[in-house]
Formats: structure tokens, C-alpha cells, sequence
């Protein structure tokens, strides 16, 4: 360790040179990683992002409970009353036939004006439930055995939809993961085996000057670090560029939509890939280097 440290100057240099000597095909891996790298950041940013939106969904969910006509105010109350009881229910709120028409006419925009085409209110008064998600199931079924419950309207099955495309985005993203694992080891390692030949004079050289082995293999182990690491390096730019510019177009087209923070999700996946490229680069060059006595 002492020499490694003594020399460190000397494996920075050689290293270096390795990576001019045949700068054309590093080049290309390096792109080629870089490219890699990119696609499972976009991966992992949209589990991130999937993944935050659900968990507000599933914090903000609700059910709207309609009564049947003609209940007097004090058997709303009392209905009211009982929904709160039931295990898991958050507040509870009766939205009348005002509110209700209103919030369809900022919810349809633009097109509010085909409202106007209705003489009367066609909306009905109901009453907003926030629940608890994982306890939906318990609270519908108390719910469909209160009276005076006419119909219940629930985004259960939405969430659920939305949960599975998560769980496909799981499924991606550690396939991604594998993906870029294998392909990179092979790259790398196929580099630095491509280096040992290209430079086995002066490698046998060293050896019969009494080199030790992990003296001729550091050089080898940075170049594949850089190259995996400059790669990494690449997909972060791209990934930062990408989101920041994604996020502006999606806040102004729909604003509503519950976003993670942009600097939260670029500093999680750029963490992860820098750390990821770094560990893929030393294991690569250690693929390379491990059968250099064969050459």
C-alpha cells in the first residue's frame, strides 16, 4: 500500500497514456457507456417520480359518499357522524351543490361552458371522505352497511392501476440495472485485456525487472475507473439536463400533477450513478486483468 500511494503519481500518468494510445475505441466505450448509463438513470428517475406521486395520491385519497334524497340535515349529520367512527377515516366534509357544480367548471377550464347548456344544477350534493388507501377495503365495506347511502364513489381502482405500472417500473428498472451491470463489465474488461495485449513487451518488461504484479495492474484498474466514471459523468449531465427541462414543460402544460423536487430526484440518481460506474469500472478492470498472465 505504501508503494501504491509512493507511485500514485506514476499509475495516474500511465493511466493517462493508456487511454491516449488507443484513444479512438476508448472514445467510443466511453460514449457507449455514457449512453448506457443515460437510459438507466431515465429508469430510475421515472420509478422515483412514480413512486412520489402515488405516495401523495395515496395520502390525499378520498371516496365521495352520495345519500339518498330527501335526508333531513340531521340524518346527514348523523351519517356524517358514523363515517367518522369507521377505522382509518381522515375528515370528513359535505360539499354542497354549489361547490360540487364549481369545482367541475375548474376542472373542465375551458370547456366550462358546456355547463351552461343544463337549466338546473345537475350535480349533487355528497360527502368527502379522506381515508387511509391501505384500509380501503375495510372502510367500503363499513361504509355499504351504513343507511341512508345511496352510492359510493372511490379512485381505488386508479390507484391500484397506477401501482402497477410502478410495479412494471420495478420490474424495468432491475432489468436495466442487470443490463447495464453485464454490459458494462464485458466493455471495460474487454478494454483492458485489448490494453495488456497491446502493451505485453513492455508489461513482460516489468515483470523481469521484478515488478510486483498489483504494480502493473493499478495503471489498468484507473483506466477502466475513467472510462466508466467520465461515462457516468455524461449520463448525469444528459439526466440533469433532461429533467430540469422536463419539469418546466410538464408544470406549465399540468400543474396539478404532484411532482417529487427536480434537485431531489437529480441528486438521487446522479448519486447512484456515479457510485454505480465507479464499482462497475474497478470490478471490469479486475475481469480485465485477471487472466493478464495468459497473454
Amino acid at each position: 500500500m505504501k508503494n501504491i500511494v509512493y507511485n500514485i503519481g506514476y499509475f495516474f500518468s500511465e493511466a493517462r497514456t493508456l487511454l491516449k494510445i488507443d484513444l479512438l475505441p476508448n472514445m467510443l466505450s466511453i460514449i457507449s457507456i455514457g449512453l448506457i448509463f443515460f437510459i438507466l438513470a431515465l429508469v430510475l428517475s421515472g420509478w422515483d417520480i412514480m413512486n412520489f406521486t402515488i405516495d401523495i395520491i395515496e395520502r390525499e385519497a378520498e371516496i365521495n359518499v352520495y345519500y339518498k334524497e330527501g335526508l333531513s340535515h340531521e340524518d346527514i349529520s348523523k351519517l356524517m357522524d358514523s363515517i367518522k367512527s369507521i377505522e382509518g377515516v381522515g375528515a370528513v366534509e359535505m360539499v354542497d351543490e354549489e361547490e360540487s357544480y364549481s369545482r367541475m367548471k375548474d376542472i373542465l377550464g375551458d370547456e366550462a361552458h358546456i355547463l351552461e347548456l343544463f337549466e338546473d344544477n345537475p350535480f349533487s350534493p355528497f360527502i368527502e371522505v379522506k381515508i387511509n388507501i391501505s384500509e380501503s377495503e375495510s372502510i367500503l365495506n363499513r361504509l355499504h352497511e351504513l343507511e341512508n347511502i345511496d352510492y359510493i364513489r372511490d379512485n381505488k381502482s386508479v390507484i391500484d392501476r397506477l401501482k402497477d405500472i410502478v410495479s412494471v417500473f420495478k420490474i424495468i428498472g432491475l432489468l436495466a440495472v442487470a443490463a447495464v451491470g453485464v454490459s458494462t463489465l464485458m466493455v471495460v474488461s474487454h478494454i483492458i485485456r485489448q490494453g495488456i495485449y497491446n502493451n505485453r513487451d513492455e508489461i513482460n518488461t516489468l515483470k523481469l525487472l521484478g515488478a510486483p504484479q498489483i504494480f502493473i495492474d493499478f495503471p489498468f484498474l484507473l483506466e477502466g475507473l475513467f472510462l466508466t466514471l467520465i461515462g457516468g459523468f455524461i449520463a448525469s449531465t444528459m439526466i440533469f439536463i433532461l429533467l430540469n427541462y422536463g419539469y418546466g414543460q410538464v408544470e406549465m402544460a399540468i400543474p396539478f400533477i404532484p411532482l417529487p423536487s427536480a434537485d431531489s430526484v437529480i441528486r438521487e440518481v446522479v448519486m447512484f450513478i456515479i457510485v454505480t460506474s465507479g464499482i462497475l469500472g474497478i470490478v471490469g478492470s479486475l475481469l480485465g486483468v485477471a487472466n493478464q498472465g495468459d497473454n
